[in-house]
């Protein structure tokens, strides 16, 4: 749980910095990693059923492994509509972050969706800069 986790008064205030920045919550959890989650206004149908799901809904992004010169572990996860994924991918490169995987996780979602993730190891609040400006066009 947050309230337990033992880490500097630099790593939380860094968390809350990366959270902010991001637009969502921010938590700490053993490690110590800094967790944010923050939702989208995805309008989506499986299976003919209309979702609200944060499990098609939500955004993640992570920073952990923070070493003394700022840089850490930088990980983003999203759902994008299939005829987004070219745009996210070339502004994530554009910036220095690796896209590490474009997938689906649902049959028969209307519309089509796609689950991407990246990473980078540098200082989380640049990687949070330009996660947010890779995303913008998402909404």
């Amino acid at each position: 749980m947050a309230q337990t986790v033992k880490v500097s008064p630099r790593f939380r205030r860094l968390c809350t910095q990366f959270g902010r920045i991001l637009g969502g919550e921010s938590e700490i959890e053993e490690g110590p990693v800094c967790f944010v989650t923050r939702m989208t206004n995805l309008r989506e149908t499986i299976l003919g059923r209309r979702t609200r799901s944060p499990l098609v809904r939500m955004q993640m992004f992570s920073f952990e492994s923070l070493d003394r010169s700022g840089r850490a572990l930088c990980l983003g996860e999203t759902a994008v509509h299939q005829n987004q994924v070219n745009r996210l991918i070339s502004n994530l490169r554009r910036h220095g972050i690796k896209v590490t995987a474009v997938h689906n996780h649902w049959l028969n979602e209307n519309p089509r969706l796609m689950y991407m993730h990246w990473e980078a190891v540098m200082n989380p609040v640049v990687f949070a800069k330009r996660t947010k400006q890779s995303i913008a066009f998402l909404g």
